[in-house]
């Protein structure tokens, strides 16, 4: 039997306790095969065990995995060989060292052309090729990521939420792209994805995997109110002084400006969303706030304060009143260290007993259970480690949240009842939340949105920002 087929898988983790259980999956030659479920399901741990690459933590314990009829005993060489593979993480995949070009360029025949992969999935070879990886915004790193995995054209291509962080002009690139493989006996393709419109439109069918779980409410009075976190509420800020005011922003990167001219203000409980396609800067908005990224120019106010842009130079209070969720959680969960210990380190303060009580009610409030407490970021899918994240964000009871893509490895029930948690905060304590995304349901949730527009040159003075 040609393609690509597993019998039986079983997977279990360090105490015995089974992950995957029992799945059956089957791939024919020109096929797309989409997986979905709810975050946390084992999605990513059936790739992972379909190409016999587990972290350490989790072993197959049970089935076969077979690729052309054959079992593959040798999952290492057979990975070289036939497979392309996009993770959840592709901006960690990347190697640093490497510039766009020369991360394709790895996965290709010898001969071939990483200007034309980059052109197929919607990227300027001559703006994007140069970039490292830390240059990157995190669609234009998704779509470096996912040419790579094409590169050479792999008879199995495997792809774990490969839209994520794209804006639709990118996703549509990306999808017509993978959309080629269908129906091509040469190829078999495996997508997980949490959207069921991409889904519906790419694969000829969906495994499911978990439960079904119900739809969440909007957050209105009719539903319950679910677990919350405390927060600073209004005390955390003088009345009727904004949380924020941003005045005249301008970044950029080297040879490059991203946005100028930038003005923002939010109030205690405001919600603004930020949108625009990849590259126009939105991310590094978020990041010169936190004071990660230098400012060309402009000021910043925090509560009345004035802050420097540079975190190093802000006071403690001020750097606990700012939380800021990045794209990938890889990059704020300390891999070598349990979540208990992420989420009680900004609980030092409190004691032991109230620490511990704290850290269990906001794992609840994300909709995480307690005895993930034990586990280290590697063994969390990415669902719950962006999850994870969050709740550690939320754990210095921060007067502004600064949420990068915080629900793009959520299924749509979980990003529901993330949202409905922002807003019971919002509401009951007056966090402020700026939060960028390409999700219509989050930008849906917003009391305002911010588009940003690309910039391509330092010299280019076109309004780069719109507030509506």
């Amino acid at each position: 039997m040609k393609g690509l087929s597993a019998q039986g898988l079983v997977v279990a983790g360090r105490a015995g306790a089974v992950v995957v259980d029992g799945i059956d999956l089957r791939i024919a030659p020109g096929q797309v095969v989409g997986l979905a479920g709810p975050s946390g399901a084992g999605k990513t741990t059936v790739l992972l065990a379909l190409l016999g690459a587990l972290p350490p933590g989790l072993e197959r314990i049970g089935g076969r995995v077979l690729w052309d009829g054959r079992e593959i005993t040798a999952p290492r060489r057979w990975r070289r060989r036939h497979v392309g593979f996009l993770g959840q993480d592709p901006a960690s995949a990347l190697h640093p060292l490497y510039d766009s070009r020369a991360a394709v360029r790895e996965a290709l025949p010898r001969g071939g052309r990483p200007d034309d992969v980059l052109a197929v999935v919607g990227l300027d070879p001559a703006e994007i090729g140069h970039r490292r990886p830390h240059q990157l915004s995190g669609g234009q790193a998704q779509r470096v990521a996912l040419a790579r995995a094409l590169a050479g054209d792999p008879g199995l291509l495997i792809l774990d939420e490969p839209t994520s962080a794209l804006d639709p002009e990118a996703l549509a690139a990306a999808l017509d792209r993978i959309r080629l493989r269908r129906g091509d006996p040469r190829f078999a393709t495996l997508v997980v994805s949490h959207d069921p419109a991409v889904l519906a439109g790419l694969t000829d069918h969906v495994v499911h995997l978990g439960r079904q779980h119900r739809q969440a409410s909007r957050g209105d009075d009719s539903g319950p109110a679910g677990p919350s976190v405390r927060g600073r509420g209004q005390a955390g800020s003088r009345a009727g002084v904004p949380v924020l005011q941003v005045r005249d922003l301008a970044a950029a990167q080297p040879g490059r400006l991203l946005f100028q001219g930038l003005g923002l203000e939010l109030a205690a409980g405001d919600f603004v969303a930020v949108l625009g396609p990849s590259g126009s800067g939105k991310s590094t908005l978020l990041r010169t706030l936190a004071g990660l990224h230098p400012a060309a120019r402009g000021t910043v106010t925090l509560l009345g304060e004035q802050l420097p842009w540079p975190v190093r130079e802000r006071t403690p209070a001020a750097r606990r009143a700012v939380a800021l969720v990045g794209q990938n959680p890889l990059d704020t969960l300390n891999p070598a260290r349990r979540l208990r210990a992420a989420l009680h380190r900004p609980l030092r303060h409190l004691p032991r007993a109230e620490a511990r009580a704290e850290a269990a009610r906001l794992l609840a409030a994300v909709g995480l259970p307690a005895d993930l407490a034990h586990r280290y970021p590697g063994a969390l899918s990415g669902g719950q480690r962006q999850r994870a994240a969050l709740a550690r964000a939320l754990a210095g009871q921060p007067a502004l949240l600064l949420a990068d893509e915080i629900t793009a490895a959520l299924d749509p029930a979980t990003t529901a009842e993330v949202l409905d948690l922002l807003d019971r905060l919002r509401h009951g304590t007056g966090l402020a939340v700026l939060a960028v995304t390409h999700d219509p349901s989050v930008a849906a949730r917003a009391d305002r949105v911010l588009t940003l527009h690309h910039h391509p040159t330092l010299h280019d003075r076109r309004q780069s920002a719109d507030v509506r």
